[in-house]
């Protein structure tokens, strides 16, 4: 897999807006991060050297990655797009639907089993794998769906 190397290079204003974001104001934390990272790897006309990725990780506590994303952020989609967080991207599909909430909810305001004063998060989680409401769950889903209907 070939390395891309991204080369940053800032105009005038975009260095003296950097230095002012980490220097003065109040930013995000990460914004401020990412203004220091993109100042240190300008390549521009004018600059000292540009530090490598690795001077810049001796430094500051990140990765070598969260460099290299920056760098391609401000390459592909410009100085905004680098200073801020990316939304996550990943979708994660939900265990629980409103047909097994329903159930979990009547299960849990039902009697406990025999030998139980109440029923625990274990006990619900394995009933309803039982009561084959849904193939798996965990007790922390469990406990996540009562405390939001409670």
């Amino acid at each position: 897999m070939a390395h891309i190397k991204y080369k940053v290079t800032l105009t005038p204003q975009e260095r003296t807006q950097l230095y002012e974001i980490a220097t003065r104001g109040h930013h995000n934390s990460q914004t401020i991060l990412n203004a220091v990272i993109l100042l240190r790897c300008d390549e521009g006309p004018g600059q000292d050297q540009p530090l490598t990725n690795q001077a810049i990780t001796d430094v500051l506590p990140i990765s070598m990655k969260k460099i290299d994303r920056v760098k391609q952020r401000f390459v592909e989609h410009g100085l905004d797009a680098a200073l801020v967080k990316q939304p996550a991207r990943r979708l994660y599909p939900r265990k629980v639907d409103g047909e097994v909430e329903a159930h979990l909810v009547a299960l849990s305001c039902s009697q406990p089993p025999s030998g139980h004063a109440r029923w625990s998060l274990r006990l619900l989680a394995d009933r309803m794998v039982e009561l084959q409401y849904t193939e798996a769950i965990s007790h922390e889903t469990v406990r996540r769906v009562l405390k939001k209907t409670s």
